[in-house]
């Protein structure tokens, strides 16, 4: 998925020139070599295929198929482009008419590349058990973000990262490639708005930011050359068809949008604007003046058409995400968040809400508008809340604090993330891992009938 550009704000007038420090990743020889390989997935049947080069390409090509030694399929394109501060294009070629839930190889056409595979997207409607991680906070390893000097016994060795730095969580995806199937991750990736906290970068700043990126791409790499996220929404109840069909048209990715995948419908949200009050909007204190948009409230209108539309009878699940949480440990939430969005999420019954922000882990009991659900984790109205933001990046981890009288789990001792479980249409389970051993931190089963089609709480 390639993200836009975010300006660099307030770089220091002393730029550049004898004082550059950036910690660039080094140049190939060959400069068609890939790099920040990505995969996006445009639907049940389609999936694009994204990297990076060091030079334009006058036709990015893959080679495709369902046996490592035999890509008889071949997709090209002509999207090869870049930025004014980037030293790389970004190309993308889209795969269509795939099999569903498919192992597929695929070579991106370059004189140095090498045969890689992905996982094609279940349909919706597919009730076989699956596995996504929610990993969130995400930063950069090495001299701009974590190493060995935050604590000796966290070493990596992932491919193409130095094995004395320290960042335990993409270590750990990379080891476990194979037990999830995708990765949502709901804000705050790299960290390269974070340049200056290091020192060498001070006279750097907009070199210093590009080299973040490149090397938070280049190491995520063995994770989004697998995984990516589908938009795609099937029923055959007419009246959700029309809903859904709306919804799709509401939706402004990569701000607010949904996709299923199984047996889950997940929805993403933007908790930084578009909404009263919102902490990045106009007049807002991070004096960011983010939004709004063309059409007045078009995030909470896209949101309840969207909820509305879930038909319980393909995607059982009902999951959103987005990246500051109302509910949080030691009081540092969202607040304005809560009434744009809780409502919403009771009324449709939201089966689980995921978040970060706040830089640790946490889970809570099913709660709506401060108050437990008296059914706890059995067939409970309100939804069920986690934060998943202890991923690991440059600014720390954020210490629990004070408890809620409905937390359930609460950990900011390491790194760790969360992985949610689809086990059946009636079982979903999270469970929080520690990133530098794998230790199973906190494991817990929600039970839901799901015996309506369409929810609808008062």
């Amino acid at each position: 998925m390639v993200l836009p550009f975010i300006p660099v704000k307030a770089l220091p007038v002393l730029a550049a020139g004898a004082f550059a420090a950036a910690s660039y990743p080094p140049i190939p020889v060959d400069l068609t070599t890939p790099v920040q390989q990505r995969i996006a997935l445009n639907g049940p049947n389609s999936v694009s295929i994204g990297w990076n080069t060091y030079k334009q390409l006058s036709e990015p090509c893959v080679t495709y198929g369902t046996s490592n030694s035999s890509l008889t399929e071949k997709a090209c394109s002509q999207l090869s482009v870049t930025y004014p501060t980037s030293r790389t294009w970004s190309n993308s070629v889209t795969l269509n008419d795939l099999s569903p839930a498919t192992a597929y190889y695929y070579k991106i056409a370059s004189t140095n590349s090498s045969v890689d595979h992905f996982f094609s997207p279940r349909i919706a409607g597919d009730k076989t058990p699956f596995s996504i991680n929610a990993i969130i906070d995400l930063g950069v390893v090495g001299p701009d973000g974590y190493t060995i000097q935050n604590d000796q016994m966290k070493r990596d060795i992932i491919p193409t990262i130095d094995p004395s730095l320290n960042h335990t969580t993409i270590q750990r995806l990379a080891n476990t490639v194979n037990d999830y199937e995708f990765v949502i991750h709901p804000g705050d990736l790299a960290y390269a708005d974070d340049w200056i906290e290091t020192p060498k970068n001070i006279f750097d700043g907009i070199n210093a930011y590009q080299a973040i990126l490149e090397q938070f791409y280049n190491q995520l790499a063995p994770i989004a050359g697998h995984y990516a996220y589908s938009i795609y929404f099937y029923s055959a109840n007419t009246n959700a068809k029309i809903s859904a069909n709306k919804a799709q048209q509401l939706a402004n990715p990569p701000f607010w949008f949904s996709f299923e995948y199984g047996m889950a419908h997940i929805v993403m949200i933007d908790t930084e604007t578009d909404f009263a009050n919102a902490p990045d909007g106009p007049d807002a204190s991070a004096g960011l003046n983010g939004g709004p948009f063309v059409i007045l409230n078009q995030q909470l209108v896209f949101l309840e058409v969207d909820l509305s539309s879930v038909d319980r009878t393909i995607t059982p699940w009902l999951i959103v995400g987005g990246h500051r949480p109302w509910y949080s440990t030691g009081g540092s939430g969202c607040p304005p968040c809560q009434p744009a969005f809780e409502a919403l999420f009771y009324k449709y019954g939201v089966d689980l809400g995921v978040f970060g922000h706040v830089h640790n882990s946490q889970r809570f009991l099913p709660v709506f508008n401060g108050t437990a659900d008296l059914a706890g984790m059995t067939d409970p109205k309100a939804p069920m809340y986690i934060v998943a933001g202890g991923a690991g990046n440059i600014e720390g981890l954020s210490s629990v604090g004070s408890k809620l009288s409905y937390t359930a789990f609460a950990y900011a001792d390491d790194f760790s993330y969360a992985t949610i479980r689809f086990l059946d249409r009636q079982n979903l389970q999270v469970d929080f891992y520690q990133s530098s051993t794998c230790a199973l931190l906190d494991s817990s089963k929600l039970f839901k009938s799901h015996n309506q089609q369409f929810v609808v709480q008062l």
